[in-house]
């Protein structure tokens, strides 16, 4: 009899330990789902927003009668180990001597690295850097996003990168 009262015990004490660890797991579960990760909703809200970025840069471009390359970026987190980006030819990819999305490239690529706009002189420039103005970079709460131009002078990249960038930033 003492024995069929330890194991009834036993049985019961398990059973109670397994639903409490599955109570456990549950609301671990449902709170991963109810806060999503601040990167991933970053990432969410720069694809719904980069072609009409893009978009509004072009037209910047136009406006002024400059051709080049648009790119735009998000960057999630603090350290750039990746990014989300896309990038629009507004008439030409390269000129009689540029390769004009190499240049705008390079101007992310320093930004991303710099958290500064490019050409700020803020470190020497490194190997496969051109150290060019016409990149703009700003922090957001869920990382950074960046907008450039390639394709006028550099007063002329900034200005039209700006308001692709200003775009952007209304959705963070």
């Amino acid at each position: 009899m003492k024995k069929i009262l330890l194991i009834l015990a036993l049985l019961i004490t398990t059973g109670i330990f397994v639903q409490a660890q599955a109570k456990s797991v549950a609301l671990k579960v449902n709170e991963t789902k109810t806060k999503p990760k601040s990167g991933k909703t970053g990432e969410k809200i720069f694809n719904a927003q980069a072609n009409k970025s893009l978009e509004l840069i072009e037209q910047a471009a136009q406006k002024i009668s400059i051709k080049g390359v648009a790119i735009v970026a998000f960057i999630p987190g603090e350290v750039t180990d990746s990014w989300t980006s896309k990038m629009k030819v507004v008439g030409h990819l390269t000129n009689n001597k540029d390769n004009l999305l190499g240049i705008a490239s390079t101007k992310a690529a320093e930004m991303a690295d710099t958290r500064m706009d490019s050409g700020s002189g803020i470190r020497e420039i490194y190997s496969g850097e051109l150290g060019y103005k016409g990149g703009l970079i700003r922090k957001v709460k869920s990382g950074y996003i960046l907008a450039v131009f390639s394709g006028g002078s550099s007063e002329q990249d900034m200005e039209v990168a700006k308001i692709g960038l200003d775009w952007l930033l209304k959705y963070y």
